[in-house]
């Protein structure tokens, strides 16, 4: 039996104590100890040799720790059943007791007794001997020579150690010189030279020799660390005693900066040595297994003899038990090995640091400095770090040797075992544990293998451990000597890291704080913070720690430690940091968490479509629930008002009628074939040469469902006919009448005077079963009238949306090109996180000629976080004049904005008139931030409708609250308002201003958050809008009130926007009593409608507002020299109105027959013009149409109306005329002309003088051609709305016409730079000739060339005069207004 004892008590070196007689087996080892001689080491293999297998032994091993010197004694063999607790042999021999003289020869010996063993015991696999064991009562000679060794080996081993003493210790006078320490360890090395055994004695040594080496590097460390412990012990303890300097310039004994690289040096070579003997005891182990095994091998090869492990026999017998044993002993050893290697390194660097730190306090004592310039003892920080880097190498060296030893062991087993299987093979012998072979099976194999990848994956984890701790250990010493209280571990911290973080309380703020916790985040607390509470850690001192995860995403951990509660320790208020090596940097930190951003918001976006979609479906199902309802209870009332009329009829039917009618047979049921005789005589159809049966049932329930032609009948009492027919099902009355042809032809008809013919049909189907199934199937017809109702409503819906986004899409394409001829971007959608190329024609700027062009940018309305971008000198383009320049648009702008210059920081810029340069940026994780526009206002459609003005208020706060703005409208309280298109009307608050009560009520006006002022002063209940004699003082109160209800109602609006002269005001009051009182966030602009009325009060707010505007470009310029507004034509912009797309729509108008869009338009007007002209009584022919809606008013033009009409007459087209004259005189005169018109071409000409709205969308829908020929006109809406509908505008060129009508002959050029093509006809001049000119052209394609036509009613209506690009220009606007 063998047993292993791993003694826990540290011993200086270790040896193996032999007990047992001629049974006991003998271990042979390999190598020398440093206190033996070499011709004993061979006089004991050779005995060994001799004397091979004869017992058991007892194996006891004792691993090293140097730190801790004892002196040991020497044991001696304890009786029977004393051995250690937990040590139990299984078989004891009788051990006699050794004289007395040989136990005190051998006091000094290292080896520890067994009752000073305090660990656990770990028990060998026994190995059972088929030999009797025998009690032996007295030594055998071979035992006695065994003792003589024994005891010489100790006495030399005594010598030895005086020996090194004596060459450590140095007299008082004796000068120690530069490496007298390394020179020491020099002289120790010599004794401890190896002598290699022949390689016939180590090809005969079995697996035992790896005992015996764990035992030689015991014996190697345990001499190495006593010796160099001993020297400088000596060394300090000589310098102390005599109280002499360790100079290096002066003869006394002398330790400084050279001598502990010198102690450095032989640490190393140390080590050196170490690595070799474990090379060649992995080698000597690899060599003894494979000579072992094929020793065994030959020899029952050659002796003919099975290896049978049951046989008592002398042979070799290799079998399953013995391969396991064999690889449980290689484990064991490399176990030992490992913990023994461990032991040796926590030597080295305990002792290492131990010196330093004595060193340190020796000098301390004296009260000497550390300094390598004085003589004092000298050990400066350079030193220290010197030490701790050659220990940290070393270190690092020992754990590469140990894995490469690992690995060497498993592949040698593994190895060994393959070859055993191979030979095993070619042998013919089965691998069978149930034959008496030696057999090694593929499942033990595997189990070795699998058992030894194990063992090294653990040694390796261990040691990398062992590492880890002394490397901590260093950490703590050096920081508690430079005064740091807090360290990391590793010292460089990396991404996805898990790191160590140490604190020494004593030296924190919380030393007096049982708890201790770390509260920190990453890259300056903007990144995954954590709390986490710290332990008390093995380190010697007041050391705590605890255990965090760096993310992948850091560049740098703030943190502060606190008690849990409200004792902190932030480092003197600058938290603790430290920086993350190796990762991301600012600026990727800050664009991953803008891409994380974006992701969360997309999450947010699916996670509230999904929230809408299942509100969706829940009202679908509750409202598919409430028309179930619905439809139960008409079907029933249905089903009830039948049965009453059915009961009613029933009542009055017959089964005949005397000379009239009858049927044959009189008994039939539904589904049966019958006659019906009718004499024709007895009617009105006396003469008709046909006759035919036209018939239903049950009150006509079906409609008509019998048609029969009737024959003559073979009767000859009468003119009788009869028509056979079959009765239709579940009928219980036979309806019909009887006729002179069949239905759509008939002329003369018999229905028995208005009351139709009744017959009862005799075997019916029960009434109540009827009545049942009749309810049931009206329901089921109900749902699905609805059914179909709801899906042509959906999908009208669903097209509605798509055709608006696709709209949408197109006009944002067309903004971002309307100024290609100065500036344009590749690509043209600018989207975050991707590279743009912008380029600029400085020939169609203020930069024309210039030989640089420098490019200055930023985003976000140059609020971006990074600032502007450097600027950048601007390259050729490949295409002529251009030049070019490229942009990294960041992942959080929203806008991108920029300006040009002829240098770098100064001269000439184009900034866009003041505007600058700017383009929506797509895809960004940040939206803009919403701007709060508040009109102040006195018309607005449909509630208070005068003229185009309020179509502009709620069509424009429309288009930019769909821009996701917040947009307000104030709003008087007019006793005329249209109270029916305001919704949740309630009321708000009241304040008081002007000596009077303001009520303040709110509602919602086409989705428009609107605040109704209702002054108790009576101003705005006279009935009317416009119209009073103190309209100015009614408005410009109001203006004031709105003010102060913004004021006194706490809003922040960013834009303050007044309309025309009616809420003017507003410009001046403002900037006189509310910009510096509360209201000085807001700015004003002021846009002119019509420059015609109120001119003293728009020159005004002129001055005061911070931008004007009016409705079209050329509208500003016409208007440019108005005294009012020529001195501030630096701030004036004219910006084209839009029309609502939601009332002018001919997909969904309500007011036309058929929809139609630009897909079917020339069906669509078609049924609109046949609607037209039966509503007017026109000629209902295809002929060009044309259609003139307007106010009757000198500025539109009428002698030139007038002159159309005619033209239009002549050119055989018809003439539609809608309008109203506000002057009677000009009403009149166009009464007459109606009436003239009307008398001699009523079928081509129709005047209607009234305001109707129904039938001017008839108008725009039926019309070929919308005539707008004004003599002024700011923006015009007509010829907007006409295009729409796909009529073809014929306009004079002036204002708003000329901005938005491109002539088709004159004009494309002008168009392209808009962005459109070409879409009516247009004339100069105000005289007739222009008119004609006009209105030739467009009649003459209508009859000419047709297709062509049909192309330009298309391309128009495709067209967007919506408030989607006006919007646009506005919000540039406002936010110019606020740079």
């Amino acid at each position: 039996m063998e047993v292993t004892l791993q003694l826990q008590r540290p011993v200086s070196g270790s040896r193996s104590v032999f007990h047992g007689r001629g049974l006991l087996k003998i271990k042979p080892f390999i190598g020398s100890f440093s206190n033996v001689r070499t011709t004993q080491s061979l006089q004991f293999i050779s005995w060994c040799t001799e004397n091979p297998t004869r017992g058991f032994s007892h194996r006891i091993s004792a691993s090293s720790d140097f730190s801790r010197k004892r002196q040991r004694k020497v044991s001696t063999p304890r009786p029977k059943d004393s051995g250690p607790k937990g040590f139990t042999p299984k078989a004891e021999p009788n051990i006699p007791k050794r004289d007395q003289k040989k136990n005190g020869e051998r006091e000094g010996s290292s080896m520890p007794t067994l009752s000073e063993y305090g660990g656990p015991t770990k028990k060998t696999p026994e190995t059972k001997v088929g030999i009797d064991e025998k009690p032996v009562d007295e030594l055998s000679e071979d035992d006695k020579i065994w003792e003589e060794y024994i005891d010489e080996a100790e006495k030399e081993n005594e010598k030895v150690l005086q020996k090194s003493k004596s060459l450590a210790v140095a007299k008082s006078s004796q000068l120690v010189k530069n490496g007298s320490v390394g020179k020491v360890d020099e002289d120790v090395s010599v004794l401890q030279k190896k002598e290699t055994t022949s390689e016939t004695d180590i090809e005969n040594v079995k697996d035992e020799s790896a005992l015996d080496r764990n035992i030689v590097d015991d014996d190697i460390a345990g001499s190495q660390k006593k010796e160099t412990t001993s020297n400088i012990e000596n060394l300090k303890d000589e310098s102390s005693l005599e109280g002499k300097e360790l100079n290096l310039n002066k003869s006394n004994g002398i330790v400084n900066e050279e001598s502990v690289e010198t102690d450095i040096k032989a640490s190393e070579d140390t080590s050196q040595k170490l690595k070799l003997e474990m090379e060649a005891i992995a080698g000597l182990q690899k060599k003894e297994t494979t000579s072992n095994i094929e020793n065994l091998k030959d020899e029952s090869s050659l002796e003919g003899k099975e290896l049978n492990p049951n046989t008592n026999k002398s042979n070799y017998i290799v079998n399953e038990e013995s391969v396991e044993t064999d690889i449980k002993a290689s484990e064991d050893a490399s176990q030992k090995l490992k913990l023994e290697m461990e032991a040796i390194t926590g030597s080295q660097k305990k002792e290492t640091t131990s010196n330093i730190e004595n060193l340190k306090d020796e000098s301390s004592l004296e009260g000497k400095e550390l300094n390598p310039n004085k003589s004092n003892d000298i050990v400066n920080e350079e030193s220290v770090e010197t030490d701790i880097k050659a220990s940290e190498d070393a270190s690092q060296k020992l754990k590469l040797e140990m894995e490469a030893i690992a690995r060497s062991q498993k592949k040698e087993t593994t190895s060994n075992i393959e070859n055993l299987k191979d030979e095993s093979s070619l042998e013919g012998k089965e691998l069978n544990p149930n034959k008496s072979n030696g057999i090694v099976n593929e499942e033990s194999v595997e189990t070795d293998i699998k058992a030894s990848e194990d063992a090294s994956q653990k040694l390796k984890l261990e040691m990398e451990a062992k590492l880890r701790t002394q490397e901590i250990e260093k950490l703590a010493d050096v920081s508690f000597l430079t005064g740091n209280k807090m360290f990391v571990y590793p010292q460089v911290v990396k991404p996805d890291q898990d790191i160590e973080l140490f604190l020494y309380r004593s030296l924190s703020t919380l030393s007096n704080e049982p708890d201790l916790l770390v509260l920190g985040a990453f890259n300056d607390w903007r990144w995954k913070s954590f709390t986490v509470r710290l332990n008390k850690t093995h380190l010697k001192g007041d050391w705590w720690s605890c255990h965090l995860h760096v993310p992948k995403e850091a560049y740098k951990m703030d943190f502060v430690f606190f008690n849990g509660q409200d004792v902190y320790d932030n480092n003197n208020m600058k938290d603790f940091c430290i920086t993350v090596e190796g990762g991301m940097d600012l600026f990727a930190f800050e664009d991953f968490l803008l891409e994380e951003k974006r992701l969360e918001q997309e999450k947010l976006a699916r996670e509230q479509a999904e929230r809408e979609r299942q509100e969706e479906e829940r009202r679908r199902i509750e409202a598919e629930k409430a028309a179930s309802e619905a439809d139960r209870t008409q079907a029933k009332m249905e089903t009830e008002k039948k049965r009453e009329m059915l009961q009613r009829l029933m009542k009055t039917a017959a089964r005949s009628v005397d000379n009239v009618w009858y049927i044959e047979p009189k008994e039939f049921k539904g589904e049966d074939l019958i006659r019906i005789y009718y004499n024709k005589s007895s009617g009105p159809l006396a003469h008709a040469k046909e006759l035919w049966i036209h018939g239903g049932h049950n009150n006509w329930k079906d409609g008509l469902s019998i048609v029969s032609k009737l024959d003559i009948s073979e009767r000859t009492d009468g003119d009788w006919w009869y028509a056979e027919v079959v009765v239709p099902d579940r009928a219980f009355v036979l309806d019909w009448v009887f006729a002179d042809g069949p239905p759509q032809k008939a002329i003369v008809y018999d229905n028995n005077h208005r009351q139709d013919f009744r017959a009862i049909v005799p075997q019916s189907i029960p009434e109540e079963l009827y009545w049942v199934e009749e309810e049931h199937q009206t329901y089921r017809k109900l749902q699905e009238e609805r059914r179909l109702r709801e899906e042509a409503v959906s999908v009208k819906a669903e097209k509605t949306a798509r055709m608006k986004a696709e709209t949408k899409e197109k006009t944002l394409k067309r903004f971002l090109l309307s100024r290609k001829h100065i500036v344009y971007t590749e690509p043209l959608d600018v989207q975050a996180g991707s590279t743009v190329t912008v380029f600029y024609n400085p020939a169609n700027t203020v930069l024309n000629g210039k030989s640089e062009v420098w490019f200055k940018c930023s985003f976000n309305r140059w609020t971006h976080r990074m600032g502007p971008l450097p600027p950048q000198k601007m390259l050729p383009a490949d295409n002529g004049s251009l030049v070019k320049a490229t942009v990294k648009v960041p992942l959080d702008a929203y806008m991108m904005d920029f300006v040009f210059s002829e240098r770098e920081d100064e001269g000439i810029f184009d900034n866009n008139y003041g505007m600058d340069y700017h383009l929506p940026v797509f895809g960004g994780v940040v939206k803009e931030p919403p701007m709060h526009v508040v009109h102040i206002a006195v018309e607005m459609a449909p509630i208070a409708k005068v003229g185009g003005l309020g179509d502009v208020i709620t069509s424009l706060s429309r288009a930019v609250q769909d821009l996701n703005h917040n947009v307000d409208i104030i709003f008087p309280k007019y006793d005329c308002l249209n109270f029916s298109n305001v919704k949740d009307f309630q009321y708000n608050r009241s304040y008081h201003w002007g000596g009077t009560e303001i009520k303040v009520w709110f509602g919602k006006v086409e989705g428009l958050s609107v605040y109704f002022l209702d002054p108790q002063n009576g101003f705005f209940g006279m009935g009317c809008i416009y119209g009073c004699r103190n309209d100015g003082e009614r408005f410009g109160f109001f203006c004031h009130a709105a003010l102060e209800f913004l004021l006194q109602g706490g809003f922040h609006p960013d834009i303050i926007h007044c309309h025309d002269w009616s809420s003017a005001p507003v410009a001046w009051l403002f900037k006189d009593y509310y910009t510096h009182y509360g209201l000085s966030n807001a700015r004003v602009v002021f846009t002119i409608h019509n420059l015609e009325f109120g001119a003293q009060n728009i020159g005004k707010a002129m001055a005061y507002t911070d931008k004007a505007t009016t409705v079209s470009p050329t509208y500003s310029k016409e208007v440019a020299g108005n005294p009012v507004i020529a001195p501030h034509l630096y701030k004036f912009h004219g910006i084209i109105n839009g029309i609502d797309h939601d009332i002018w729509d001919p997909y969904n108008d309500k007011f036309i027959p058929i929809s139609y869009t630009s897909e079917n338009v020339v069906e669509g007007k078609r049924a609109a013009k046949e609607a037209l002209q039966q509503r007017l009584g026109l000629k209902t022919s295809d002929l060009p149409l044309v259609g003139i809606i307007t106010r009757l008013t000198h500025q539109k033009g009428i002698h030139l109306i007038k002159h159309a009409i005619w033209r239009t007459l002549e050119r055989n087209g018809q003439v539609v005329l809608l309008g109203s004259a506000p002057d009677p005189r000009i009403q009149n005169d166009f009464v007459n002309l109606a009436n003239q018109l009307h008398s001699t071409h009523g079928d081509r000409a129709r005047l209607c003088l009234t305001y109707d709205e129904p039938l001017s969308h008839l108008i725009y829908a039926g019309a070929d051609f919308v005539l707008v020929p004004s003599i002024f006109e700011p923006c015009g809406l007509t010829q907007l709305i006409s295009m729409r509908y796909g009529s073809i505008p014929v306009v004079r060129k002036t204002g708003g016409l000329y901005d938005t009508v491109f002539d088709v002959d004159h004009d494309k050029e002008r168009a392209e730079t808009r962005g459109l093509e070409p879409n009516g006809f247009s004339f100069d001049g105000v005289d007739t000739a222009g008119v004609d000119y006009a209105l030739n052209r467009a009649i003459s394609a209508w009859y000419d060339t047709r297709d062509w036509f049909d192309s330009l009613r298309k391309r128009v209506m495709e067209q967007d005069w919506s408030w989607n690009r006006p919007a646009l220009d506005y919000m540039e606007l406002y936010h110019a207004t606020r740079k």
